[in-house]
């Protein structure tokens, strides 16, 4: 899958010396082998090969790269997918790692597309400066509060489909059953449900009738929603456990709980020292404001960009603030007596919310990794 007009290894030569000076490497990556290209710091390319996405291609990948020079830089596509472990081992080795985006689709459209052109325009995304966005390590406690947090995610969704399940069935179940079970609480309703299941299990099989089968069906399904219920609390535990031990600065904010902290904390991720500035952050948050503009006319709209999970986040944090903080609602009358509409005052409090959580999690650059 080399390319023709570059060399088709990493490998040097053994008759040639190794150039001195500093390389860059480029890596596109797949599920199962990743795309390398090393370049010189002037652009030339100098290997494209491929390796195996394990831990010994990883280890080949740089030793072979090393060959042709120093390496201290790095671009790699989906450093927070497929890329992942890839950059957490390039990290551990001293190397800088850059997140590099898809070419667009102009330039895709000019230049072809393939996995030697993408590795080579990841390096070039790095010797040009259009790559600065440094990689998550995700070796620490963050990357521990994202697997927990996808577990909740995922725990919450299947529950809310049971629940919705339940109460669709009870819709065309018996009058008689349903006449049993109006007019209760879901938590309650829940209870009486799992019950059914004992009860039908020790009826006779032979005789079974629709009546049945439908309180075995709103059995099943209570249990179902209770065992979720169950993992869905434990997992809030043990986040709200990570939070107070490794971010507690945050709890401290108005606005801002365990839920909350740990959707800001997994959007700065375990090196919160990529992040060069609270406007960085701001524009990572979606909460940057964008300038518009036509004709006569000049104003700053939303961002829509950036982690919308983060942006979600502040957004909990400024709504919350409006409903118990006096200075958080002091400063919104008076925006709008200025002639601000609701959207822009609400951006506002949104950068400036990023802005001190951005002080408060850059204290973790100093605090021992877990």
């Amino acid at each position: 899958m080399s390319s023709s007009t570059v060399p088709s290894t990493l490998s040097a030569p053994r008759t040639r010396r190794r150039p001195a000076g500093e390389v860059v490497l480029g890596v596109d990556t797949h599920r199962d082998v990743h795309m390398a290209a090393v370049l010189s710091v002037s652009g030339a390319v100098l290997a494209t090969d491929e390796f195996p996405a394990t831990a010994a291609g990883y280890r080949d990948l740089l030793k072979r790269a090393r060959r042709w020079g120093t390496v201290r830089r790095a671009g790699v596509e989906g450093t927070g997918s497929y890329g992942a472990s890839l950059s957490r081992y390039l990290l551990a080795q001293g190397i800088d790692v850059f997140d590099v985006n898809r070419m667009d689709r102009a330039d895709r459209r000019r230049r072809g597309k393939s996995d030697p052109l993408d590795a080579q325009n990841a390096a070039r995304a790095v010797l040009s400066g259009r790559a600065r966005a440094r990689a998550k390590t995700g070796d620490g406690s963050v990357q521990i509060a994202r697997m927990y947090k996808l577990t909740k995610v995922s725990a919450v969704k299947a529950r809310t489909q049971a629940i919705n399940q339940l109460k669709a069935v009870l819709v065309t179940a018996d009058p008689v059953l349903r006449e049993e079970l109006a007019g209760l609480g879901n938590a309650e309703l829940f209870r009486t449900c799992a019950q059914f299941t004992g009860v039908s299990s020790r009826e006779d099989a032979g005789a079974e009738s629709v009546v049945q089968a439908t309180r075995i069906t709103l059995g099943l399904l209570a249990h179902r929603i209770g065992q979720l219920s169950e993992q869905i609390r434990d997992v809030e535990a043990r986040l709200t456990r990570l939070v107070e031990r490794h971010a507690p600065q945050l709890l401290d904010v108005v606005g801002i709980g365990p839920d909350t902290a740990v959707a800001l904390l997994i959007t700065v991720g375990d090196n919160p020292e990529r992040l060069d500035s609270e406007a960085s952050f701001a524009a990572l948050c979606g909460v940057s404001p964008v300038e518009r503009s036509s004709g006569r006319r000049r104003y700053r709209r939303l961002n829509r960009g950036g982690d919308r999970q983060a942006n979600a986040a502040l957004h909990r944090i400024v709504f919350t603030r409006l409903r118990v903080d006096a200075r958080t609602q002091d400063y919104y009358e008076r925006r709008i007596k200025e002639g601000k509409t609701r959207r822009e005052v609400v951006r506002c409090l949104k950068r400036y919310a990023a802005r001190e959580v951005f002080h408060l999690v850059k204290q973790l650059q100093s605090a021992p990794r877990s």
